[in-house]
């Protein structure tokens, strides 16, 4: 297996705001797990008195282990649950998907805390990249939008629009259909990489892998698969995304 990463997020509960806040590496050529803080804890914590996790409570430590540690492990359906087959399907996986491609696209929200998992781009050695999400804010939609949602088909090609005046996060990426429908965002972590994409090379699609039908949970109604292309861009690499313990 090659070595995966994951980011942990966490929401202030006051201002809504998220921050990175840790990284999770996975490489089974070592002891495979291995979590550390980054950047964006002190900045959360200094801005937003972000709590350091119960299960990692020294920020300048790397953390190894074996096994999947518990934050993460809880936030994967487990083997052996009757809806495991379905709620997979609705992720666009098999059922032998493996506890980080499960994390990878539903993003380990729980209703009973603040914090939300997402993969780190990664670009192969022409700078091409992709990534799978689900869209965001489509439930804030006008009827309209919404009603083309329900029409959406697989494979679907769809276009990426860079927006610079989103009231709730400045900058944004659109997801619209070809005839002008802006049916939501892209998650606002790959915000920054994918304006990279569309300043160097102008290289950016997207299109649809599956609708998943109501009453399926809001937050998993459309999986999108987004690609593009770097000239020169590293993802994910710098400001709030740089480990706080080297390798």
């Amino acid at each position: 297996m090659n070595t995966k990463t994951l980011f942990l997020a966490w929401q202030d509960p006051k201002k809504r705001l998220w921050f990175p806040i840790g990284r999770l590496d996975v490489d089974e050529s070592t002891t495979p797990y291995c979590f550390r803080y980054v950047r964006g804890a002190k900045r959360a914590r200094e801005e937003a008195k972000f709590p350091l996790l119960a299960e990692f409570p020294h920020m300048e430590k790397k953390y190894r282990s074996g096994s999947l540690f518990a934050l993460f492990g809880n936030r994967v359906i487990a083997r052996g649950r009757p809806d495991r087959a379905d709620h997979l399907c609705d992720l666009g996986l098999e059922e032998n998907a493996d506890p980080i491609e499960i994390l990878s696209v539903n993003g380990g929200r729980r209703v009973t805390d603040a914090y939300q998992v997402f993969p780190k781009l990664m670009r192969d050695d022409n700078g091409r990249f992709g990534c799978r999400f689900f869209l965001h804010g489509w439930r804030y939609m006008q009827s309209a939008a919404r009603d083309r949602i329900g029409t959406l088909e697989k494979d679907e090609v769809l276009r990426i629009g860079i927006e610079l005046n989103n009231p709730a996060t400045g900058r944004a990426v659109q997801v619209q259909t070809e005839d002008h429908y802006v049916i939501g965002w892209a998650p606002r972590w790959l915000i920054q990489d994918v304006m990279a994409a569309a300043h160097e090379t102008g290289e950016c699609s997207a299109h649809v892998v599956q609708v998943n039908p109501l009453p399926v949970p809001s937050q998993q109604r459309v999986l999108i698969e987004m690609r593009g292309r770097w000239s020169a861009h590293e993802p994910m690499v710098d400001g709030d995304f740089v480990p706080l313990v080297g390798d």
